[in-house]
């Protein structure tokens, strides 16, 4: 087996930490905020604001304050606050509030579960809450209306 040679190691390193490619963290950022938020609205959010009055009867009402105002702060964090994030308006703010709700809902209605057949998708409600913390630290990035308003 012949050493590889100087031009070679050089090319296999390129390949191998992906160098042919531009690194760009307002990308990735873009993406994350995109494609989650996209799923969250899509999932959760589009059901809570078109089929309300449906939902509004069985909603889950952890904290007492009736199920229509469980579902009211529901659909703003899955609704409304999941579409700001994707366009990149008021990021910050609507991954804050869409964090605490969604961990509420975690903790309160899904009770911790994560593993198990209980579980209910409690790990997707838990990858939620780790991207909502990650924008909300991160920011929107420069591929958002936030950066052309210079928020």
């Amino acid at each position: 087996m012949q050493p590889v040679s100087r031009k070679e190691n050089r090319v296999l390193r390129s390949i191998l930490k992906f160098n042919f490619l531009p690194s760009s963290t307002d990308a990735g950022l873009l993406v994350l905020r995109v494609g989650v938020c996209l799923i969250l609205f899509i999932k959760h959010g589009y059901g809570k604001i078109f089929d309300f009055s449906q939902m509004a009867h069985h909603f889950p009402d952890p904290f007492h304050i009736g199920m229509t105002a469980s579902l009211i702060i529901a659909m703003i964090s899955d609704g409304i606050c999941s579409l700001l994030i994707v366009v990149g308006l008021a990021t910050r703010w609507a991954s804050l509030y869409a964090f605490v709700n969604i961990l509420v809902a975690w903790v309160f209605v899904h009770h911790f579960l994560f593993l198990g057949n209980q579980a209910d998708h409690g790990e997707l409600v838990l990858l939620f809450v780790v991207v909502m913390a990650a924008i909300f630290i991160a920011g929107p990035g420069r591929y958002s209306v936030d950066h052309l308003l210079k928020c």
